[in-house]
């Protein structure tokens, strides 16, 4: 018998595995299986297992060379459901969801474990008390039912299969890791440190750097705290709030530029340096844990080891194996496509169905072909910048893409109302979710100088505004329609880039937003770039249906992760 199996892990190392009808009811007989990977291995034709937690199974399964196609995550849907329901932050373990079904006291979901620098895979640690079968498939039979209550049914089932898939792929990157050169990351970081010493303080730049600082404001300061550092510039007679690039690159004052090269340096000696690499990089392999959905976005986030912060000059250490290549790809203009997905504005449609530069392409539509301008509007519109020129640029977007902007802007009247706020599949944002300033500056977003310090800058434009924490769940509510939809669709890019890797010695290795990274054999990357290519397209179709819109790649065939951009 084929279809959906529900598979449960026994503590004995077995596994209860049963069939399932279309209802989510058994639709046969449990069998007791004596090993985990051989219940799965003996039955190739199943198109689905159903399984508690993916953490809990699919590492065993990898490690036994046992390959699932596709899973579903009852966790993971968990959490995607009581979100979409208005319930998100309650209790998301499978015997919570159980407890809810008959009514019962539900538990606490069990802590959060912190990570550990350099374990080989924390994955194969159980997070949780085995569920017996028959528990599981009435969970799971009753998040069936849940997804017909959904706004779009047909997109939350969408949406949950592909988090379960996301899960799939997240294990086999943990399993494979990201090839690291430990040789090249050391030359990195003495060429940009200098020597390191032995006691563990700075390293001999960093304190070049710090008596640098300290000689120009005629004290010492210890450049590596803030406070110290705002204090000695009010000394100088110069007002600052915080020590962030954006604020003190403009003040004209001699510390600037050593403080600025110190701070740069020092992040890289306290993420990167080599104490990181001691704790991290092992044969060859950066193995940091990825976390599917870690976000409210459903962004991915890594569990320790920094993954998604690597700099530029540090991913010189990232280097294929002898014979093989990084094929590193990147989703050009993303969030702009997704907005032109979501809003179906047709004339942000045809922009978007081109293959040429997007914001190019809006500039010569509204700003008379002045892309800096036109890239401000795009992404002031996501990101709710209203400073500067910003109401003069959003008032021109509005007129060529009405359609667009209106989007957003009820996204965030919904956010700043209390109202819950989802993404193009279903993936809910809870109504008291606020944003910080940090999104919005790495796009290139300046923060309204008027603002108290650590709080997002206002959207004056939108009508209605009551309190400062209403305007942050606005601005956070417009980007998170936008983000989230972007989120959802490259976890169908990856799912279908999986598939096609299948047959090949290809390996994903690296995901992050909207940039993925697979590893494999020199004669496979051509394979591997038509294989990206193909699967962004049916990945946009498959997430926002029949639209114009399409979502290109800038894709590099290298050997070092840093030459690739």
């Amino acid at each position: 018998m084929t279809g959906r199996w529900a598979l449960a892990p026994a503590e004995d190392g077995g596994a209860d595995v049963a069939p399932l009808g279309a209802d989510g009811l058994p639709a046969g007989p449990v069998r007791r299986e004596p090993r985990l990977a051989e219940a799965v291995r003996s039955r190739p034709d199943v198109t689905r297992w159903v399984w508690r937690s993916t953490t809990e199974v699919h590492p065993h399964l990898l490690a036994a060379g046992v390959r699932v196609e596709r899973c579903y995550d009852v966790e993971s849907a968990e959490t995607l459901l009581l979100g979409h329901e208005g319930r998100y932050g309650e209790p998301r373990s499978a015997a919570a969801a159980l407890a809810r079904l008959r009514g019962g006291p539900v538990p606490p979901d069990p802590p959060q474990r912190s990570a550990e620098p350099g374990a080989q895979s924390a994955l194969f640690e159980p997070r949780g008390a085995h569920l017996p079968l028959a528990d599981l498939i009435e969970v799971y039979a009753g998040q069936q039912r849940r997804h017909d209550r959904a706004a779009h049914p047909d997109r939350m089932r969408l949406l949950t299969a592909a988090e379960s898939a996301g899960m799939l792929v997240a294990a086999e990157m943990n399993r494979a890791g990201l090839p690291w050169s430990a040789d090249v990351h050391r030359e990195v970081l003495h060429e940009l440190l200098g020597e390191r010493y032995t006691r563990g303080g700075e390293p001999r730049r960093l304190a070049e750097l710090a008596d640098e600082v300290s000689t120009a404001f005629g004290r010492r300061v210890r450049p590596d705290l803030p406070a110290d550092v705002v204090k000695a510039f009010a000394q100088a007679g110069i007002k600052v709030r915080s020590t962030r690039r954006w604020e003190i690159k403009s003040v004209d004052h001699p510390a600037v530029k050593p403080l600025l090269e110190y701070k740069k340096l020092y992040r890289i000696w306290v993420a990167h340096g080599w104490s990181w690499l001691q704790d991290w990089v092992r044969d060859g392999r950066f193995r940091p844990e990825f976390l599917v959905g870690g976000t409210v976005t459903g962004r991915w986030v890594t569990h320790g080891g920094g993954a998604l912060q690597i700099p530029k000059v540090i991913r010189r250490a990232v280097v294929a194996d002898p014979g093989w290549r990084l094929v590193v790809a990147d989703a050009d203009q993303m969030e702009p496509r997704v907005l032109a997905a979501i809003s179906r504005d047709p004339g942000l449609m045809e922009v978007a169905g081109r293959g040429t530069d997007l914001y190019q392409s809006v500039s010569d539509r509204a700003f008379s072909g002045d892309r800096a301008q036109a890239k401000l509007a795009v992404l002031g519109a996501i990101y709710g910048q209203t400073s500067g020129d910003g109401l003069k640029n959003l008032a021109a977007l509005r007129r060529r893409f009405p359609k667009a902007v209106a989007y957003v802007d009820e996204a965030a009247r919904a956010g700043e109302e209390g109202r819950l706020v989802r993404t193009w599949l279903g993936r809910t944002c809870p109504p008291a979710a606020a944003a910080g300033d940090d999104a919005a500056e790495e796009a290139g977003i300046p923060v309204a100088a008027d603002q108290p310090s650590g709080e997002p800058a206002e959207q004056q434009w939108m009508p209605g505004y009551a309190s400062t924490s209403a305007r942050a769940r606005g601005r956070f509510a417009r980007n998170f329609v936008v983000q989230g939809s972007a989120a959802d669709w490259a976890l169908l890019l990856l799912a279908a880039l999986r598939r096609s890797c299948r047959d090949l010695a290809a390996e994903l290795v690296f995901f992050q937003h909207d940039e993925v990274i697979v590893h494999c054999p020199q004669e496979e990357a051509e394979t591997v770039v038509e294989a990206i290519r193909e699967a962004s397209e049916l990945a946009g179709r498959l997430t926002f249906g029949d639209t114009p819109v399409r979502f290109p790649f800038t894709t590099a065939v290298v050997q070092c992760y840093a030459d690739a951009k």
